[in-house]
């Protein structure tokens, strides 16, 4: 017999703007499905990653804490993940069968995290390639797309046939049939798993895209639909030109391409790759439906962080500005289930939401310790967010209409109205007008910070020129969080 507790799967991908969709208003990327799934559900267009880059957001996601509270504040390979409390270990005690297919990015490689069954792909990552590891480290063999790859296409098999590194700008179709890509795979095994599952037990399955992260690979017919004039990066009054015309020639940097022909190729590729995970979702959808699952199924969509994808003269992440910190995200399942469908949810909304949230829908009790509040309970009014990097290392206050942010090692402060200027074209910090709002986000911020081990903050003021650190204590210590 069916069970009846509500079914939930959490559809990630990696690297997505939470203005790359129609609902978002974006002019050229196009996401029917997402849409679709978005506009009958309940969609957050003021949602936020709280450290932009792969392995940290996705330990504030899976623990329900903030950054501090999970101890992953920048990006820092081969960190032991050890968490004693984990959104799928908590929905496993209470009764729901729990799956991944996809993108992990924890350590050790094969780290299940509270999962009771992981398919494995995580993409291109370095450190896991490196010749003296040992082979069950090894990406080539525990990554199950990559083992599934070589035994369809030869041993040499790989992503990178493309030529395409995975943090460049650079973009080009993929080479192989479409079936091989990962976005085609991650559906096959998220719909292989609706085939195989046990129909008794409520079931947690979490897709995980690593697309539109580049490469920027996707089938030459998405491709195509790009291939016409798209609206220019942001710009705007404090942008850094000069580093761009010096640093805009390097394939993999972090400012991005200064060639205008690169940065549209740049857009092409990333925005293929959206629509490329869009449709590959919607034929997930499909088989819910077909399977007579979507009444008694929540949907939950989010992405770890943005890409600045030339916006301001920057590339790539872990930067306080919308590109990189603003996620797509919104929920979506039957009214019953909700309480509301068809509907904006203005409030600020972040990924260390997304645990309580599938707690409270599968009705499991939420633990005491988590930072995170639920979805179906707005009401944050500021959020922080950090990410360390080097000179660039930032700390930012975000809520519905302004941002505020401090670089530590620099003391540089900028102030965004986001409610008049959302690409954040005018720097409005020495602006008068602001100077009491201003005063008010600061001192959120040196109250958040004080205690913290970098001693950024004495309580009173913020204190610039603190070493820097990506992994704090508390993310080493045995079943932390």
């Amino acid at each position: 017999m069916e069970q009846t507790r509500p079914n939930i799967v959490l559809i990630m991908t990696d690297e997505m703007r939470g203005d790359c969709m129609g609902i978002a208003g974006h002019p050229d990327v196009q996401t029917p499905y997402l849409d679709s799934l978005a506009g009958s559900g309940i969609y957050f267009p003021n949602a936020y990653t709280t450290c932009p880059s792969c392995i940290a957001a996705r330990a504030v996601l899976h623990t329900g804490l903030s950054p501090r509270g999970c101890g992953r504040v920048g990006y820092q390979d081969r960190v032991d993940w050890n968490y004693g409390s984990t959104m799928a270990g908590e929905l496993a005690k209470a009764g729901y069968y729990t799956q991944c297919v996809g993108k992990m990015h924890v350590h050790p490689l094969r780290n299940n995290l509270g999962f009771h069954n992981i398919d494995l792909h995580d993409g291109y990552l370095h450190n896991y390639r490196r010749p003296e590891l040992p082979a069950y480290e090894s990406q080539k063999t525990a990554d199950d797309y990559f083992y599934w790859l070589r035994n369809e296409k030869g041993v040499a098999a790989d992503v990178t046939d493309t030529g395409l590194d995975c943090n460049s700008w650079m973009a080009r179709p993929w080479i192989y049939e479409e079936k091989y890509h990962p976005t085609n795979w991650v559906t096959d095994r998220g719909i292989d798993f609706l085939r195989r599952r046990d129909p008794r037990m409520p079931f947690f399955l979490m897709l995980s895209y690593v697309r539109p992260h580049a490469p920027y690979d996707a089938p030459q017919v998405y491709f195509d639909l790009y291939d016409k004039p798209l609206a220019p990066p942001a710009s705007g009054d404090w942008d850094d030109r000069e580093r761009l015309e010096r640093e805009g020639h390097i394939f993999n940097n972090s400012v991005g391409p200064v060639n205008p022909t690169y940065i549209r190729r740049q857009q092409q590729g990333y925005y293929a790759c959206i629509t490329h995970v869009d449709q590959q979702i919607g034929r997930f959808v499909l088989e819910l439906i077909e399977r007579g699952l979507m009444d008694n199924t929540v949907i939950l969509f989010t992405s770890d962080h943005g890409e600045m994808l030339s916006d301001h003269c920057f590339c790539r992440k872990s930067l306080p500005y919308q590109g990189s910190i603003r996620v797509p995200m919104f929920l979506h399942g039957p009214a019953s289930i909700l309480g509301k469908t068809g509907v904006t949810d203005p409030s600020v909304a972040a990924l260390q939401d997304v645990m309580p949230t599938l707690l409270e829908l599968a009705g499991a009790e939420i633990p005491a310790h988590l930072e995170g509040r639920s979805l179906l309970h707005p009401g944050r009014e500021v959020l922080h967010g950090e990410h360390s990097y080097g000179e660039l290392s930032n700390h930012f206050m975000v809520t519905g209409e302004d941002k505020y942010i401090w670089f530590s090692q620099t003391g540089r402060e900028q102030y965004f109205r986001l409610d008049t200027d959302p690409q954040e074209q005018h720097d409005a910090i020495t602006d008068p007008q602001w100077r009491e709002r201003i005063g008010y986000l600061r001192s959120c911020l040196i109250r958040e910070l004080e205690g913290r081990p970098e001693g950024y903050s004495d309580g009173t003021q913020l204190i610039v020129g603190r070493p820097v650190r990506s992994v704090l204590d508390n993310a080493t210590q045995p079943n932390c969080g």
